[in-house]
């Protein structure tokens, strides 16, 4: 095994122990005992558009393997708003990501949490935030505060680990589309988009 190989592998293994401790000291806070797959992770960043002149939004950042694909999509670091409540994940990530804005709080708070960004519009949203742990009333508050800072027609993108949207259907207030299904996570991701309705 060369050098190299090495190196990544361990880096992997130190990120998976790392968000392994994260959920242990937290499980409510972290979806999932592993983190999010590269795969998913660029499925998730397809839907950014770059060039559109306005910061990204991501929620629950983790050990940083969403922010990396949003990055490698063409935001730059200064245009990139990554909030995550784990005060560890947090410190690791600032060591990590250099230019990013990341800020330690909590997206179920927004107003708050995004203290001067609050009111700034967003090209879009990745959120990584645990939704199925959380009463059915605080996830449709948080999408629709999250609709409410990208235009029309821009989409809030959502992981989950449930067959079905962790956000019940309501046509005339958002849209939801199921974006897809990614087997290559552990456990296997469903990706779900939401928008205005117009």
């Amino acid at each position: 095994m060369n050098f190299r190989l090495k190196e990544r592998l361990g880096r992997k293994f130190d990120e998976e122990i790392r968000f392994f401790k994260g959920w242990k000291s937290n499980m409510k806070a972290v979806g999932a005992i592993i983190p999010t797959s590269g795969v998913t992770a660029r499925r998730m960043a397809s839907v950014i558009n770059p060039h559109s002149g306005l910061p990204v939004l991501e929620l629950g950042a983790g050990t940083g393997v969403i922010t990396k694909a949003i990055l490698e999509k063409g935001v730059k670091p200064e245009n990139l708003v990554s909030i995550e409540f784990s005060t560890d994940f947090f410190q690791h990530l600032v060591r990590t990501f250099p230019g990013v804005d990341f800020i330690n709080g909590d997206a179920f708070d927004l107003d708050n949490t995004l203290g001067a960004r609050n009111g700034q519009q967003f090209d879009s949203v990745i959120s990584a935030v645990p939704l199925l742990n959380f009463p059915m009333q605080r996830r449709v508050a948080l999408i629709e505060d999250l609709l409410s800072r990208v235009p029309a027609g821009r989409p809030v993108i959502q992981i989950s680990y449930g067959p079905l949207s962790p956000v019940v259907a309501m046509p005339d207030r958002y849209q939801i589309s199921h974006f897809d299904f990614v087997v290559r996570n552990i456990p296997p991701a469903q990706l779900w988009v939401y928008r205005k309705v117009d």
